[in-house]
C-alpha cells in the first residue's frame, strides 16, 4: 500500500543511495589509535633519533609536546612524548597518550602513521601528527 504522503520512488532511491553513500564515507572515522596514512611515498628516511614539537588548541589554550622517535629502516623502533600541560584537562589527557602512543606506533612504517586517538586523547594526537610530520621531513633531507 502507498501512503499518501510517500515522496516520489525516484526520491526515496536517491536518498537510500545518499545515506549508503554517506555512511561508506563515515566509516573510515569510527576507528581509534594508529590508522594507516597515503600510501608509502618510497621516501627512504636517514637512521637515527630525532625530536621536534607539535601543538594543538584545546578550548582552553595552545598545548605543545616534545616527539622523539627512533627511525631504523623506516620504522619507528622507539617513542617518546614529554607533554607540557597547560590546561587542567591536558594533565591527564596528555598522560594517557603518552601512556598509551608506544603500542600504536613502535614497529610501523613511518609513512604509514596517522593518529587519531589514543587512549581516549584526540586533540594529543594532532600535536603529535605535527612534530611528526617534522621529523619526517627532517629524516628525508
Amino acid at each position: 500500500m502507498l501512503h499518501p504522503s510517500a515522496p516520489p520512488r525516484p526520491v526515496r532511491v536517491g536518498a537510500a543511495l545518499a545515506g549508503v553513500v554517506g555512511l561508506a564515507g563515515l566509516s573510515g572515522c569510527a576507528s581509534s589509535g594508529a590508522q594507516a596514512g597515503a600510501p608509502s611515498e618510497d621516501i627512504a628516511y636517514t637512521d637515527g633519533t630525532y625530536t621536534a614539537e607539535g601543538s594543538y588548541r584545546t578550548p582552553e589554550t595552545t598545548e605543545t609536546i616534545e616527539v622523539t622517535i627512533t627511525l631504523a629502516d623506516d620504522v619507528i623502533t622507539a617513542v617518546e612524548v614529554v607533554g607540557d600541560p597547560q590546561a587542567p584537562q591536558s594533565v591527564q589527557y596528555q598522560g594517557r597518550f603518552i601512556g598509551g602512543i608506544s603500542d600504536e606506533v613502535v614497529g610501523r612504517d613511518i609513512d604509514e602513521i596517522s593518529v587519531s586517538r589514543v587512549a581516549g586523547s584526540s586533540l594529543t594526537s594532532g600535536g603529535f601528527n605535527d612534530a611528526l610530520e617534522t621529523i619526517k621531513a627532517e629524516a628525508a633531507a
